[in-house]
């Protein structure tokens, strides 16, 4: 008796055991695709993330690349205005200067050379020395007197150096002398008509100290026009005759 129901019992516990085993199994086959597939969304969703973070970043460096070209454009834009500025004024000025000289070579002719200067530079050098200011002092006191006048501003050179930096030199002494002129004589620039020959125009032989110095000059020539002056005269005269 005793003996049949440890059987019992054994068996009860066995087919408990099964039990139990079958209740786990069905729920781990349950729940396993269940996991799997939130494992699937996570990835997903982890994916999705780097995709927006991939699209968002794409489009700021776009945003990024729009405005700075926006802003280049910009610049450009300035600078062609500023360009187109800058040529029309020099246009204008290169206008007005020409209308000037036509004026006055058409009456050429009735200018006549009253006075003139000449001095003289160092070796490469540009700038007005005591001496030179005292001798355009000495010639700047005729112009008082002077009537329908134009200053003829010629600037030279040495032959030694290149012809190109020559010419700039030359360019460089006439600018000096027509800046001290214009600024303490208050001298209007319509007045002055310069050009730097280089070493084109040579006064003296070019072989010795004394030669190369008188070649690196500038002159100044004070011609007044004379047909104005014989109008002027005549206009004042006229009446005087008729009485």
């Amino acid at each position: 008796m005793q003996r049949f129901g440890f059987i019992a019992t054994a068996a009860a516990l066995t087919v408990f055991g099964v039990s139990g085993c079958a209740t786990k199994n069905y729920v781990k086959n349950q729940t396993a695709p269940l996991v799997q597939h939130t494992g699937e969304l996570d990835q997903k969703t982890a994916q999705n993330n780097r995709d927006i973070q991939d699209v968002d970043q794409r489009a700021q460096a776009g945003i990024r690349q729009a405005q700075s070209s926006a802003d280049q454009a910009t610049q450009n834009a300035q600078n062609a205005t500023q360009q187109a500025n800058a040529a029309n004024s020099a246009a204008n000025d290169v206008a007005q200067r020409a209308d000037s000289l036509d004026a006055v070579v058409k009456g050429l002719d009735n200018y006549k050379q009253v006075a003139d200067v000449s001095v003289t530079f160092g070796f490469d050098k540009s700038v007005l020395t005591k001496d030179d200011k005292e001798q355009l002092d000495n010639f700047a006191n005729q112009l008082g007197s002077a009537k329908s006048y134009i200053l003829a501003v010629t600037g030279g050179t040495d032959t030694t150096g290149p012809a190109q930096y020559n010419y700039q030199l030359s360019q460089r002494r006439a600018d000096a002398v027509v800046q001290y002129l214009a600024a303490k004589y208050n001298i209007s620039p319509r007045r002055f008509y310069l050009i730097g020959i280089g070493k084109d125009q040579q006064i003296a032989p070019d072989n010795t100290a004394a030669g190369r110095l008188k070649n690196r000059r500038v002159e100044v020539q004070l011609l007044s026009n004379m047909g104005n002056q014989q109008q002027q005269v005549s206009s004042t005269a006229s009446p005087a005759g008729m009485q």
